[in-house]
């Protein structure tokens, strides 16, 4: 692109007017196709972006799904592309993927679901005074027998120091989302560490390699995992209680044989469905109605993420006017619909949902006894 423009979606304030409300993705793309001319010829001259592209899209796009950001620019010297992101956010992925999806094909435009590699060869990224590059940028993997599935590596920068490690740190991921991509970024990666190469204790690996490396973790993860799935009808559940420490109780409902499961890898994504409720005891529990509300509400999720699906319901958690449910998923696409669908539709409870990798569910490590730390 010749030049590139990022709005970080402003809030709508009072004073923003939408013409025609909408919800759909159909009448997003009608909304679009009406004034793409104003906007095509406004991203082509570099003129008045700002006012006339980004303050009309960026409410148009909060009202289809909050969290969807942009990028635009001149892909060529007759086509403007415009680039949806959920930046680095994985439950709104799909719904970028799938607004995108529905894109009309339009003369002098190109539409893009997530941020598409943009860093070639020696291309340098500068950012808060510092360059990345494949000239000071090098990388290893750092393997732990307890964790062979676990894509952890260390990135070394020349810069790097005490002082500097913060912007290094958002430097490199940066860099390595434009070098990658976002999509293989998000989900290829589970941990980075930015040392200097004095600190190397592994020989150290030339940072165009990377893609390569991730290729290859990528494709013996999927061989080792493919098919994997998990019948939980006969699994056993155990009831947890413990006492917070303003002395409510919380009380845990946990399947321990999912837990002590040696192929947690293979549904890598967990989801967490919150419910705040306000109908509670003196306590924090949940009274007799809100309990049945929920139970109600729980039952219709499990009916739509099934164990054989995909996605295994790992236990709830309840204390102090708020359930959680938790899940292991597959994949974060479907589990991410459904539970924005039950958010957006609900009247009576306050809920919110997370999606977030971890492959090895460590996030669950506190109701099992000893787990590998």
């Amino acid at each position: 692109m010749s030049f590139f423009k990022k709005l970080f979606n402003n809030a709508i304030t009072s004073k923003t007017v939408i013409e025609q409300p909408f919800t759909t993705y159909k009448d997003f793309w009608n909304w679009f196709t009406q004034h793409q001319e104003t906007f095509y010829k406004v991203i082509a001259a570099n003129g008045d972006i700002t006012k006339v592209f980004f303050d009309e899209l960026s409410p148009k796009l909060e009202v289809i799904h909050p969290g969807i950001w942009f990028l635009c620019g001149m892909y060529n010297d007759t086509t403007a592309e415009l680039i949806l992101t959920p930046d680095g956010i994985v439950k709104n992925v799909v719904f970028v993927e799938e607004l995108i999806a529905e894109a009309p094909e339009l003369p002098n435009w190109r539409f893009t679901a997530l941020k598409p590699p943009s860093i070639k060869g020696e291309s340098t990224l500068e950012k808060d005074g510092f360059s990345f590059s494949a000239v000071k940028l090098n990388f290893y993997s750092i393997d732990d027998i307890s964790y062979p599935d676990q894509i952890s590596i260390t990135v070394t920068h020349q810069d790097f120091s005490e002082e500097t490690k913060d912007a290094i740190f958002q430097g490199v991921c940066l860099y390595l989302d434009n070098y990658i991509g976002e999509l293989k970024f998000i989900t290829l990666i589970d941990d980075i560490t930015v040392i200097h190469p004095s600190q190397a204790s592994q020989e150290l690996v030339p940072i165009n390699k990377l893609k390569d490396f991730l290729i290859w973790r990528e494709k013996e993860f999927i061989e080792k995992y493919t098919g994997t799935r998990r019948n939980t009808d006969t699994d056993n559940y155990s009831l947890l209680e413990a006492t917070l420490e303003n002395g409510n109780p919380l009380i845990a409902v946990v399947n321990m044989d999912l837990l002590n499961w040696d192929s947690k890898a293979s549904h890598p994504w967990i989801a967490t469905f919150s419910i705040n409720y306000k109908e509670a005891l003196e306590n924090g529990m949940p009274n007799q109605k809100c309990l049945d509300m929920m139970n109600g509400l729980e039952d219709a999720i499990l009916e739509e993420l099934k164990d054989e699906e995909g996605y295994l319901n790992i236990g709830r958690e309840t204390a102090d006017h708020l359930r959680e449910i938790f899940f292991a998923c597959k994949d974060f696409r479907r589990v991410s619909k459904v539970l924005n669908r039950y958010c957006k539709n609900s009247d009576d409870l306050e809920l919110k949902y997370t999606v977030y990798k971890d492959k090895y569910w460590q996030s669950f490590n506190r109701y099992i006894p000893n787990p590998i730390s």
